[in-house]
């Protein structure tokens, strides 16, 4: 489960890192990549490392308590990926003061979080913009963990390469860098929504870590 606005702090006091979904109801888009990013890291790093980094969502219109949209929840299941235990929130400013990194399902959502101020411009992309932008990054400038290094100092690095590249490598369309809203839709968009965030988050997850994920037979969403 992941650890609440008090608990993130205190884990940032001690050198933590700390990732931010947020899409709008926080029950279909953010909760599904929240929970797919946790399984990637901790499948890739030690429990020891995979416990540095903490991984949160959130909602501009976020339903506050509610459970995860059903579709979403069998999504994450046919990824291997447990749904129980989530709760909707409603974005606050403390969780944006809070984030290292917040990855938004479309513009709207980075525009929305950047007017909250708290000096998150850099900080804060679009999940598919992020994607786009480190697939650009050289892996060999960033520290790795595997040599030594620590993993909350390559996240960080990461982070900053990426702002460092947003004005220089610009998407084909506006909409190629947003996920859209499954809400009220059948099954099948929801899964179509799942595989296109879990697509965008493999080189994510491995930028992160310096870790590449595990080798695949298809491209169809995997069953862990």
């Amino acid at each position: 489960m992941a650890q609440r606005p008090a608990a993130a702090r205190a884990h940032r006091a001690a050198g933590g890192f700390r990732i931010l979904f947020v899409c709008t109801g926080n029950v279909c888009r953010s909760p599904i990549a929240e929970r797919l990013t946790r399984h990637e890291l901790d499948a890739r790093l030690s429990e020891h490392l995979a416990g540095q980094i903490v991984v949160e969502s959130a909602g501009t219109w976020g339903h506050e308590g509610a459970p995860m949209e059903a579709h979403a929840a069998t999504v994450l299941g046919e990824y291997g990926v447990d749904s129980g235990n989530f709760a909707g929130r409603e974005l606050l400013d403390e969780h944006v003061v809070d984030a290292d990194l917040v990855l938004t399902a479309t513009l709207d959502h980075r525009a929305q979080v950047i007017s909250m101020g708290h000096a998150a411009g850099l900080r804060t992309f679009t999940l598919k913009e992020f994607t786009r932008l480190v697939r650009s990054i050289d892996p060999a400038t960033l520290p790795d963990p595997r040599g030594g290094a620590d993993v909350i100092d390559r996240a960080r690095a990461l982070v900053r390469a990426a702002a460092a590249l947003r004005g220089w490598l610009l998407a084909a369309t506006p909409e190629a860098d947003e996920v859209g809203d499954p809400y009220g839709a059948p099954i099948g968009m929801f899964r179509n929504c799942g595989e296109e965030i879990f697509h965008a988050l493999d080189p994510v997850v491995t930028a992160l870590t310096g870790v590449p994920a595990p080798c695949r037979q298809d491209e169809r969403p995997m069953r862990f």
